[in-house]
């Protein structure tokens, strides 16, 4: 036979509301508005009640009474993408703004499980909205119907990996014309994992934006993420390559390409300009620094919290036209040698 414990009984509103010496209707207005319209000796009565019970209210229940809760939901994919985590903390900074609290959720499964998921999260009365920073809805299909607005923002896949806007790789076309004026014409990429579409996308805009400027692309490496394969793709670069400039899919990659380039007595960026992505803060602190693209994922995270306050309250969503994500040109690029031939 087992034995079991539960916690202490939570305090009613009746029992503030007599502990008070108020009505329960004069509690539920203290806790609608913080008491606005109270007298003061009222409002000073109830709020000792409420300290003294460590009085909570039943968001369950005043949301089925209401249909107000105060909170939403965001929901993601199980894994782990440190852009999720500043992305969560822009959503967050906007629904606390406006008056909400957040709760994140994780949804596992094929996009139907994930649709059944957040419908019942809708429909719970717990939430005033959802917003999915996954794909709920399935081909085909119009609006999902649920009782709480639900705002489908998918930056990520079933497996976390970056979609939507996280996946757009316009600043690449940015790094290499830039290096292009600077006299780059031959350029290698070292590209991620191509299960990734960050890293599709990135490798996609390298082939077209050296084809539209009519420069010379030494290759795209196969890359998995890995250092290994970027310190590989620069030691296996012929003795007389003509490459000048590497746009790596990373800052880590980037950061491999580096060491690989002193390992052959390569100087950086005197004979290989180098470039990543994500601004990783230890960029900033290589010798040369690294130029790369900084994204703001917080921004992303606003932008979709936004979309979704702007829903519950049946209002005009705000239009941003601020770019999120900037080149940042640092010591590891400069203009292209003008000898044939890296100086070795």
């Amino acid at each position: 036979m087992s034995n079991v414990t539960s916690g202490p009984r939570r305090a009613t509103i009746h029992e503030v509301a007599r502990a008070a010496g108020v009505s329960a209707t004069t509690v539920s207005r203290y806790l609608r508005s913080g008491g606005e319209g109270l007298k003061q000796d009222t409002l000073e009565r109830v709020r000792a009640a409420v300290a003294e019970l460590d009085f909570r209210p039943n968001l369950a229940a005043r949301a089925m009474r209401t249909r107000r809760s105060g909170r939403v939901a965001v929901l993601l994919p199980p894994g782990i993408a440190a852009s999720s985590l500043r992305m969560l903390t822009g959503a967050s900074a906007a629904a606390h703004a406006a008056g909400y609290e957040v709760e994140v959720i994780t949804v596992d499964g094929a996009t139907s499980v994930r649709q059944v998921r957040v419908v019942e999260l809708a429909d719970s009365g717990l939430y005033e909205g959802v917003l999915t920073l996954t794909t709920v809805t399935l081909e085909g299909q119009g609006p999902i119907a649920a009782a709480a607005p639900i705002v489908e923002w998918p930056e990520y896949d079933a497996e976390m990996r970056g979609i939507g806007e996280v996946a757009d790789a316009s600043p690449v076309a940015e790094l290499i014309e830039g290096l292009a004026q600077q006299g780059h014409k031959t350029f290698l990429h070292i590209t991620g994992d191509r299960s990734h579409a960050t890293a599709r996308s990135r490798e996609r805009v390298y082939l077209e934006t050296i084809e539209r400027l009519g420069l010379t692309s030494a290759g795209v490496t196969d890359g998995d993420w890995s250092p290994r394969a970027a310190r590989k793709a620069v030691l296996d670069l012929p003795a007389d390559s003509p490459v000048t400039a590497i746009i790596a899919a990373n800052d880590v990659l980037a950061s491999a390409a580096i060491h690989a380039a002193g390992e052959r007595g390569w100087k950086v960026p005197t004979d290989l300009s180098i470039t990543g992505w994500d601004n990783n803060p230890l960029g900033e602190w290589l010798s040369p620094t690294l130029t790369t693209v900084d994204v703001d994922y917080e921004e992303l995270g606003r932008r979709a919290m936004s979309r979704l306050v702007a829903v519950v309250r049946d209002e005009s969503a705000p239009l941003s036209a601020q770019r999120v994500a900037q080149v940042v040109w640092r010591g590891s690029t400069s203009a292209a040698r003008t000898i044939s031939g890296p100086q070795r």
